[in-house]
């Protein structure tokens, strides 16, 4: 295991912060190494500070976000240069709650997950190699994508860290990029819960299937602590051969309610997890 997580559901009080609105202000992350674990601890430690610390914290959250992305990525660099051993990569996904609003960053493939009355929402786009955006922006930076790997080393295009790879960054930039996609979403009683893993979990589950999974299990127990070891372990069973973290996140006291499905519209040869899956799929094919 070269990945770590964080959960800090107070951030402000967490890290000394003072005279903030009271209400929600959380911040969660997962951190997936690659070439030892060294990145993803630096990451974990480094990557929340640098946000606390801006002065424009948190009413520019957005900016200020992915702004300590690549502090981060530089910090890094600086402490590779002075101990060769630390050399690694990782991906990063960070989640922060303030009131009603949640902010999303992702560099690499970890996701995030947001369920809406049982419906997926995708909080994330993976950085894979064969993405046609990714894609473009790759050659468009000198890169180049080689058997379904960036410059035929890595299979994520984003990532903190990985200095010690030759052509993969430098001073003016390069194809693998430390720069996070934001994706932002106002919270509504509808939304019940967000989950978020490394790739080992996707590897293995779709984005709905895994809602349906978890929503399962918080309609029996109301944990999410729990309802995160369970998906850990259903991956495990599904065989997933990577990294496993995952961390679920509830919005609501109460467990998921059950969904009520109208008879005349769903025929009795599908579920209702069935069909939102299959709608799931449609999407991301569309897309």
């Amino acid at each position: 295991m070269e990945d770590v997580y964080l959960c800090v559901d107070d951030f402000m009080h967490d890290y000394g912060l003072k005279n903030f609105a009271d209400g929600p202000r959380a911040f969660y992350g997962v951190f997936d190494g690659h070439g030892g674990k060294h990145a993803a601890d630096f990451a974990c430690y480094h990557l929340p500070r640098f946000i606390v610390e801006d002065e424009d914290f948190p009413e520019e959250v957005e900016r200020v976000v992915a702004s300590a992305f690549l502090q981060t990525d530089t910090a890094f660099a600086e402490a590779c240069s002075l101990d060769s051993d630390l050399a690694s990569g990782a991906t990063a996904l960070v989640a922060l709650v303030f009131g009603r609003m949640l902010v999303v960053a992702n560099a690499g493939d970890c996701r995030a997950v947001l369920c809406r009355r049982g419906k997926a929402i995708e909080m994330s786009r993976d950085h894979k190699p064969m993405c046609s955006r990714e894609r473009r922006r790759i050659e468009a930076s000198g890169g180049s994508v080689y058997d379904g790997y960036l410059n035929g080393q890595l299979n994520v295009t984003r990532a903190l860290g990985d200095w010690h790879m030759e052509g993969m960054k430098g001073a003016d930039g390069g194809p693998l990029s430390a720069e996070p996609e934001l994706m932002t979403a106002d919270l509504t009683e509808e939304d019940e819960f967000l989950i978020i893993g490394c790739d080992g979990v996707w590897d293995v589950f779709r984005s709905q299937n895994a809602v349906d999974f978890a929503r399962r299990r918080l309609q029996q127990h109301n944990d999410p602590g729990m309802c995160s070891k369970d998906l850990v372990n259903e991956a495990l069973k599904r065989k997933s051969g990577d990294n496993l973290t995952v961390v679920v996140v509830c919005f609501q006291s109460n467990p998921p309610p059950n969904l009520v499905v109208s008879r005349a519209r769903v025929r009795r040869s599908f579920s209702a997890e069935g069909l939102m899956e299959l709608q799931s799929f449609l999407d991301s094919v569309a897309n």
